[in-house]
This record gives structure tokens, C-alpha cells and sequence, in this order.
């Protein structure tokens, strides 16, 4: 007799068992109260880690108590498998990223069954096959026939070398991730899909999620929608027809205007300056800004600008101010304009002081003093200086000076969002393609239901130089579904987010051949009951889940308008993961390490 445990043995006996008998396949059952647990699916990189261990033990953990305790539980797993990681390894190694994606999908699968982990494996999903994406195909159709998809002109990140658009977190110190090739500022025609439609039923239904989630993740999501109401006001530029318009949330300070400021992306400035002594100079920052990306644009913390040379005039009081463009005002909130008061926004004070331009305040605090020499009130108050408003608190004073706005013809009341329309198009190779013919005939033509999945061609060179799916002719040319002349295709694929926005949904249905999912199986199964992940999803993919989710409950696919009833992230199960943290700290290693190198360390302690 032995005393030695045979853990190897003994486990891969019992797995063996649970994987014949499909001990934790599972099936809609009436009468039987239904639980339906997931995290978040994982990225196909290789290798299982710590991190995602600590994620999969708790949703683990949750369906076994509850399976115990009779419910009919649903814990299905799956693959986020399209990306960029696979284009890398293609450029990097020359394997091909649908060979490169199944092999690490095939690794890290042996790995979740070897952990012991409780998965229907019956209801695995990749988002790469084509089975799948043909239902993303489907949906994105589904919007193009609501005006919810549709094409449009934008700025992106450009890489000159690379041929291709950089999101904002590739582009470092104005360069290319990849290549260091200086990044410029590029207009390309781009999908979007129409999300700031559901800007008010997604800030609104945030409400019956209250205690359900985190606090922190119903703020950031309520931040990144950013709601706020004020007025749009249209400013005459001097000796020129045209007008700039301004959004601001602070019309009760309209008389302290003393200079506007715009976007160096704003499409008004280049044509206005053309041909006058200004053009030089200005066109010379607006290039330098363009290099920098979004969030560094929006971190920046010393104000810089150029003057124009043009002036607006302040309709309330015919004042002409100057106009700069400035760093700090970012294209895409607002009108990318604003009207500057540096009595009363701190961000205008300090390029005030720094270009020696007027402070004129028209707000003071009710029982305090304030020196405008040492910063900017921004706080409400009693309206000075404000023709026939003064004396009035700021509250009431927004609300006044906005209809005497509107009686004057100047601007209307307005409630503006943060929150801007999705950009879906990506110039990659993995990824869902778009389907979308080109006519010259016929224009813009959607591929017909019964054509889909439009297929990714598998013979692809992949160099990291432009999208590869334009050197595909075989891919690219085709003909018109509507009158048969010779067309092309869409070339751009799909944001990967676009997969992962309605995933939860086909674990619900994943066979089905003919619809993305059944509505009955839709509707015994949502909403998700608990929702596990990382906190870095807290806004993205959290939003555009709720976003399609939305959708598709409008179209009428399935009864639910909110997917996750409650959401557990990362970080606030602290004393469960404490105990598997120190072990981790005691062996010397850290959460990315897999299980296998986590396994070699405990058997060499021997």
C-alpha cells in the first residue's frame, strides 16, 4: 500500500468521467429555477494565466453551490478570437492567424478541462468561425435597415507607413506602436453605428442597476455617456458669412466672454485663414496638434494656441472677441468650439493669462469673496455685469438667458452627450468582414440574408502594410446583387468589440443555423444572472453589451432591454483571492504566470 496521493492519476480519471457523462451539459427545464453565470470570455493568446484563474474559480465556484442547491444552471465558455495579436503573429512568424488562433484555442481549452472547471463545452463559441460571424454579419444588416449603421467621413490616426488607422492607444508620442512612423491626422469614409440613439435609455436604465453593480462602474458609465444640458449659440464671424456654433453649459456666464476657442480639427479655421498673413502659423499648429492623439491631447496640462486672426461677435452684446485654436478643446464633444470665460472656467483663465487676454467677471460667490487674479470662479452664484440679468442666481439665470436666447433667434436649448457614434471600421484582416457591395451603379448595396457569411479568403498575405483584404481580388470583386454589374466589396472588417456585444446571447442558442439565437431559448435564459470580469471593461464593452442588447429587444429577437442583472469585476472578491496571492507571493511569481510554469514551481519545491 501506498501512501503517496496520485493526484495526476486520480484527477484525470475524474475529468475523464465528468467529460463522457457531459456532467455539466445543460437544457431549459420548466419548472426548475434557471441561473445563468459567465465571465468574461478570454482572448486565444496561448496561455491560461493567474489572472484569468481568479476570474473562472469564482464563476466556478457560484454554478457548483447552486447546481447543488437544484437550480438549473447555465455556464458556458468561449473565445474572443478575432484581433490584432494574430495579425502580429502572422507578420512576425509567418503563420497564418486562423492556424496561429484555433492552435492557441485547442492549448487553452486542455487547460480550463484539466482545472476542472464546470463548462457546458456543449455550447463553446469562437468568435473567428464563421458560423458565428455570420451572425454578426446578420445584426450588423439589421441596423443598416434601421439607419443604425451607416458611413461616414472621419479623422483617424494614420500610420504613412503602415497604411492603416491606429486606434488612439497605438499611437505613442505621436508615432506609430509598430513601426515609429510619425502618425498624421487622416479623413477615410468609416462605418459607425449610431449609439448616442440609446444615449438616454442607456443613462436612464442605469438606475435599475443600482446595488446590483459596482457604484464605480455606474459612475464611469454615466461619465462616459456624459448627459448635460444647456444651450447651442450661434456666434456671426466678422466680415464672413459664416457662423461658429458653441455648445455651453454655462449660459448664465455669456457676458464674460472674452475670447472662443476651437479644435484643431475644427474644418471652419483652414478655409477662413486662407491666403491671410495668419495661414502660415496656423496651419503650422493645427499640423503639430493632429500628431497628438485624443487622450494625450486630453491630458495635456500647459494651455498653448494660435491666433487666427478672426473675430467673432458676441450676439448678446455685439462685443468682438478673437478667436484661437487651442489644445485643450478637443474635436468631438460639443462643436468643437467653445465660448471662453476665464472669470469662470480655469482651463480658460490659464490660457488667458498666458496670451494676455481680458478676465471679465460676471458671477460672484454669495457669501464669499473672490480674487480673479489667482484663478477662476467656477462655482454659482449672483450675476454681475450681465445687462438686464444682473442680480439673479446662476440657476435661475441659465434658465432665462437661454430663452431670451431662443426669443432672439441666437440658439436653442440643447442637452448634448459625451457619448459619440461607434467607429466599426478597422483596415485588418481578422476580423469579421463587413457586408457591403459597392456599385457604380446602384451605390452602396447590402449582401442579401441568403448570402451570408461573407468569408474571410484564407489565401491572404499578411505584411503589416496596408489591409490585406484589398489585395485579395478574388474577395474584392464581385457583382451587384441588385443588377449584376461588376462591383466591389467592403474591405474594412469589424471592431472585435463588435463580437463580443452580444456573445452571451448565442451561448444561449449556439447551434442554431437560421436565426443568431431563438427567442424562446433568448428569453429562458437572460438576463445573465452574474456577470464576472475585469474592471477594465467597465465602460467599452460593458456599454456596447447593453447597447445591442437594446437592439436587439427592439427589433424584437429577444424580451430583456439590460443583459447583466449583476456584475462582479475583478478586485472585490479581496479575501477570497488574498489566500492565492500569498501563495503566489511565497513561490516568488506573479498572476500571468500559466498553469503549467505555476505547476513546475510547486513540484520543484519538493
Amino acid at each position: 500500500m501506498t501512501l503517496e496521493y496520485d493526484f495526476k492519476k486520480i484527477e484525470e480519471e475524474l475529468l475523464n468521467k465528468w467529460d463522457k457523462a457531459d456532467l455539466f451539459k445543460t437544457e431549459e427545464k420548466e419548472g426548475l429555477d434557471k441561473f445563468y453565470v459567465l465571465e468574461m470570455f478570454p482572448y486565444p493568446s496561448g496561455r491560461i494565466h493567474m489572472g484569468h484563474v481568479r476570474n473562472y474559480a469564482i464563476g466556478d465556484a457560484v454554478n457548483r453551490y447552486l447546481r447543488m442547491k437544484g437550480k438549473n444552471t447555465l455556464h458556458p465558455m468561449g473565445w474572443d478570437a478575432f484581433g490584432m495579436p494574430a495579425e502580429n503573429a502572422a507578420i512576425k512568424s509567418g503563420i497564418h492567424p486562423a492556424k496561429w488562433t484555433y492552435e492557441n484555442i485547442s492549448y487553452m481549452k486542455k487547460e480550463l478541462k484539466r482545472l476542472g472547471f464546470s463548462y457546458d463545452w456543449s455550447r463553446e463559441i469562437a468568435t473567428c468561425n464563421p458560423e458565428y460571424y455570420k451572425w454578426n454579419q446578420w445584426i450588423f444588416l439589421k441596423m443598416y435597415e434601421k439607419g443604425i449603421a451607416y458611413r461616414k467621413t472621419a479623422i483617424v490616426n494614420w500610420c504613412p507607413h503602415d497604411q492603416t488607422v491606429l486606434a488612439n492607444e497605438q499611437v505613442i508620442d505621436g508615432r506609430c506602436w509598430r513601426c515609429d512612423t510619425e502618425v498624421v491626422q487622416r479623413e477615410i469614409p468609416s462605418w459607425f453605428l449610431r449609439i448616442t440613439d440609446y444615449a438616454e435609455a442607456l443613462l436612464e436604465d442605469l438606475q435599475q442597476l443600482e446595488g446590483k453593480w459596482p457604484s464605480s462602474v455606474i459612475t464611469m458609465q454615466k461619465n462616459w455617456i456624459g448627459k448635460s444640458t444647456g444651450a447651442t449659440i450661434r456666434f456671426p464671424i466678422k466680415d464672413s458669412t459664416q457662423t461658429l456654433e458653441v455648445f455651453t453649459t454655462r449660459p448664465d456666464t455669456v457676458f464674460g466672454i472674452t475670447f472662443m476657442a476651437v479644435a484643431p480639427e475644427h474644418p471652419l479655421i483652414p478655409e477662413l485663414v486662407k491666403g491671410t498673413d495668419y495661414e502660415d502659423e496656423v496651419i503650422e499648429f493645427i499640423n503639430k496638434m493632429k500628431l497628438l492623439s485624443t487622450r494625450e491631447r486630453g491630458i495635456i496640462e500647459e494651455k498653448e494656441g494660435v491666433f487666427t486672426g478672426l473675430y467673432a461677435v458676441n450676439p448678446l452684446t455685439n462685443e468682438t472677441v478673437p478667436i484661437y485654436v487651442a489644445n485643450y478643446i478637443l474635436w468631438g464633444y460639443g462643436t468643437g468650439a467653445i465660448m471662453a470665460v476665464p472669470a469662470h472656467d480655469q482651463r480658460d483663465w490659464e490660457f488667458a493669462k498666458k496670451y494676455n487676454l481680458p478676465i471679465k467677471p460676471v458671477i460672484k460667490p454669495v457669501d464669499k469673496d473672490w480674487d480673479f487674479e489667482k484663478g477662476a470662479y467656477e462655482g454659482e452664484g449672483i450675476l454681475i455685469n450681465s445687462n438686464g440679468f444682473d442680480g439673479l442666481h446662476s440657476k435661475e439665470a441659465k434658465e432665462k438667458i437661454t430663452s431670451y436666447i431662443e426669443e432672439k433667434g441666437i440658439g436653442t436649448k440643447t442637452i448634448n452627450y459625451r457619448l459619440r457614434d461607434w467607429n466599426i471600421s478597422r483596415q485588418r484582416y481578422w476580423g469579421t468582414p463587413i457586408p457591403i457591395i459597392y456599385c457604380p451603379k446602384c451605390g452602396t448595396v447590402p449582401v442579401p440574408e441568403e448570402d451570408l457569411p461573407v468569408l474571410l479568403p484564407e489565401n491572404v498575405e499578411i505584411t503589416g502594410m496596408g489591409n490585406p483584404l484589398e489585395k485579395v481580388e478574388e474577395f474584392v470583386n464581385t457583382t451587384c446583387p441588385e443588377c449584376g454589374s461588376p462591383a466591389k466589396r467592403e474591405t474594412d472588417t469589424m471592431d472585435t468589440f463588435f463580437d463580443s456585444s452580444w456573445y452571451f446571447l448565442r451561448y444561449c442558442d449556439p447551434h442554431n443555423e437560421n436565426i443568431p439565437f431563438s427567442k424562446e431559448k433568448a428569453d429562458y435564459w437572460m438576463p445573465v444572472d452574474l456577470y464576472i470580469g475585469g474592471i477594465e471593461h467597465a465602460v467599452l464593452h460593458l456599454l456596447y453589451a447593453r447597447f445591442f442588447t437594446k437592439f436587439l429587444h427592439q427589433i424584437g429577437l429577444v424580451s430583456v432591454a439590460e443583459p447583466f442583472e449583476k456584475l462582479l469585476t475583478q478586485g472585490m472578491v479581496l479575501k477570497k483571492w488574498i489566500k492565492i496571492q500569498k501563495l503566489l507571493d511565497i513561490l516568488g511569481v506573479d498572476e500571468n504566470i500559466t498553469i503549467d510554469q505555476l505547476k513546475e514551481k510547486i513540484l520543484s519545491l519538493k
